[in-house]
């Protein structure tokens, strides 16, 4: 089974979520979109499985730095625009596993979806 975990190196939840997977035995990949990037094919797929609401973080500091005319009138293109320009406004972490788009970071889900 692949496992990719995707996000940035330093965010606390990040570690978390990389943390909990190493204790679980779970072999993954990790992919900064910081430094690597991310695609519009990734995004467009995240945002079918789990909404573009849920992918895009509107609670970090990146999201909250923009303009009152860029935040306004949100729609899904907009939102994978905005994405691809700053991938810090992608909520973290991203985890495909088991055929799976998991957005953000629980331990109940993570013990679910690797039982």
């Amino acid at each position: 089974m692949t496992v990719t975990i995707y996000g940035i190196k330093n965010c606390d939840t990040m570690k978390k979520a990389r943390s909990w997977l190493e204790a679980n035995g779970v072999d993954y990949s990790f992919h900064d979109y910081k430094t690597a990037g991310i695609d519009r094919a990734h995004l467009e797929t995240w945002c079918d499985a789990a909404g573009w609401e849920t992918v895009l973080n509107r609670a970090g500091t990146t999201f909250k730095k923009l303009d009152d005319g860029q935040k306004a009138d949100l729609t899904r293109e907009k939102a994978i625009e905005l994405m691809l320009e700053q991938p810090s406004m992608i909520k973290r972490p991203v985890l495909e596993a088991k055929d799976r788009i998991t957005v953000g970071f629980k331990p109940e889900t993570y013990q679910t979806l690797f039982a």
